[in-house]
């Protein structure tokens, strides 16, 4: 005699399910950490608002741009904000990178969470998921606000575009350079397995970025030349490029230092300007208009970055223990 099953089979977990438990797991597992960058993507915006007006109304009683905008018009606030956003990736990097794996790692949960039903590389995923997701918010808000503040009064404020005050902290830069010292201290986590240890070699390494990128700023765009009469005013297409060097040269297109002819006396000077057969003033520069390609090109190649670091990762995290 057969028997027939006339209940419901049992509801199994779907992925989905356990998808959702991981991410509410991992945002209840950092939700500290995520009220600090909520709490400084707020306080931050509200910070750049104020200064804004302040530098608004400072201008308008000036009369400016009809006159001169008064002197100085970067005050401490300004430098002090500036820097502080120039030393956010690095802030990102070592608080929230570099203890985001090597935390779990060292107090044993990461692995008492995937000895369970969730296998290691969807917990890798998941807690990179919040983390970059987390500083893309920060970052991408900071810099809108501070370039929606920055571009109207850049001819008053009168900070070099290409210096790292500016360049560094809007547009896509900031987020992208986030984000790859970000995933940079990530991986010396996972490498390391020890927080301090990883706080300490990725504040080391962000360091090493900073130098690194400070010279390949200049790179990320071709270069024009520009020849003008060695007694001659300077262009006006001059006052809002960024010189990367300078010549003097003679008719013939030979090029010599800029103090190649710097003699003790005017006469000398002369002679030797004479000689050389020199006629023109030369200069290498970079023109305000090319700021926005190099910031994308730059973006672009720490973007790059954080794709592989991020897929080193997933790589080990998912052929060793963590």
């Amino acid at each position: 005699m057969s028997t027939t099953l006339t209940g419901a089979p049992a509801t199994r977990t779907t992925p989905r399910r356990r998808t959702r438990g991981l991410t509410w797991l991992v945002l209840r597992q950092h939700r500290a950490t995520l009220l600090c960058l909520l709490a400084l993507t707020v306080l931050g915006s509200l910070w750049i608002l104020y200064q804004r007006a302040q530098l608004a109304d400072l201008l308008d009683a000036a009369g400016w741009p009809g006159k001169p905008a008064p002197q100085p018009v970067v005050g401490q606030s300004y430098s002090s904000l500036t820097t502080l956003l120039g030393m956010l990736p690095g802030i990102l990097a070592v608080f929230v990178g570099a203890p985001l794996i090597a935390a779990d790692q060292e107090q044993g949960t990461a692995q008492l969470v995937t000895t369970q039903s969730v296998t290691r590389r969807r917990w890798l995923v998941a807690k990179l998921g919040w983390c970059f997701l987390a500083v893309l918010v920060v970052s991408v808000t900071l810099s809108a606000v501070f370039t929606w503040w920055w571009r109207p009064y850049r001819s008053a404020l009168g900070d070099d575009w290409s210096g790292s005050t500016v360049f560094d902290t809007t547009g896509p830069v900031l987020p992208a350079l986030a984000l790859f010292l970000t995933a940079a201290g990530v991986t010396i986590g996972v490498v390391l397995r020890r927080v301090l240890a990883s706080m300490v070699a990725t504040f080391v390494l962000c360091v090493a970025v900073i130098v690194v990128w400070d010279r390949l700023r200049d790179h990320l765009a071709a270069s024009h030349t520009l020849r003008y009469p060695l007694n001659g005013a300077a262009p006006a297409l001059l006052d809002d490029a960024h010189e990367l060097d300078r010549w003097v040269g003679s008719a013939d297109g030979h090029l010599y230092g800029w103090g190649s002819c710097a003699e003790a006396t005017e006469k000398a000077t002369d002679a030797c300007i004479a000689q050389k057969g020199i006629v023109d003033n030369v200069v290498e520069y970079l023109d305000y208009n090319q700021m926005a390609a190099m910031q994308w090109t730059g973006a672009g190649l720490l973007l790059a970055g954080t794709a592989v670091l991020t897929a080193f990762v997933l790589w080990r995290g998912s052929r060793r223990p963590l």
